[in-house]
């Protein structure tokens, strides 16, 4: 699901830190640091990249391509090769019969069988094509705020780690704790309060 999509669901997020000036330029660079690589024809099970909004298939983050308004729209490709159980075994049981017969053996040890496994993995993976999702991020860089549309933990742990990786900021997830935490209006009791609710939530109390 998209940005555009009929029905979506996003994460809202606070962008911890401020963009260093000039602003549009910093941004593009940390997007081009980020790009999504192509891992067809080899042996990488998954990649994780930034990539364009309107064409997620060909990056391009020149100019201000990526800029709408006030907003900074681009999207996280996660490229992904998943091997079908069943062909894993199919290879595994012929190699292995075969070795069994160049050794004269009967038998294959543990360490052996994961040596096999492995090389079978990657020479599949070499052949197979990844296959991608694509979750859009908007980005309002002038109030610090980011919605990233997927509530996939795992893409969402992605975006995070990639994001600092990209731009030096930490991204803040926007749980009704941390939005109460950081509305101005919050007094210092108030977040004392807060900070031993979470403290005894987290069992440390």
């Amino acid at each position: 699901m998209g940005l555009l999509s009929a029905t979506t669901s996003a994460v809202r997020y606070r962008v911890d830190g401020q963009v260093e000036h000039p602003v549009l330029e910093t941004i593009a660079q940390g997007l081009k640091k980020g790009v999504i690589t192509d891992i067809d024809n080899q042996p990488s099970e998954q990649t994780a990249g930034w990539t364009s909004f309107r064409n997620p298939f060909e990056p391009d983050f020149e100019g201000s391509s990526f800029l709408v308004g006030t907003y900074i729209l681009f999207s996280l490709r996660i490229d992904k090769k998943t091997i079908p159980p069943k062909l894993l075994q199919k290879h595994f049981s012929a190699e292995s019969a075969q070795r069994l017969k160049a050794l004269d053996r009967e038998f294959l040890s543990n360490e052996e069988k994961k040596g096999l496994k492995d090389q079978i993995i990657l020479r599949l993976n070499q052949k197979m094509p990844a296959t991608p999702n694509i979750y859009d991020v908007v980005w309002q860089y002038e109030k610090g705020l980011l919605w990233f549309f997927s509530t996939l933990k795992s893409a969402n742990e992605l975006l995070e780690t990639l994001f600092f990786k990209s731009f030096g900021l930490h991204l803040i997830r926007m749980i009704p704790y941390t939005m109460a935490l950081f509305n101005p209006e919050i007094t210092g009791a108030q977040r004392d309060a807060l900070e031993k609710l979470a403290f005894a939530e987290n069992g440390d109390g």
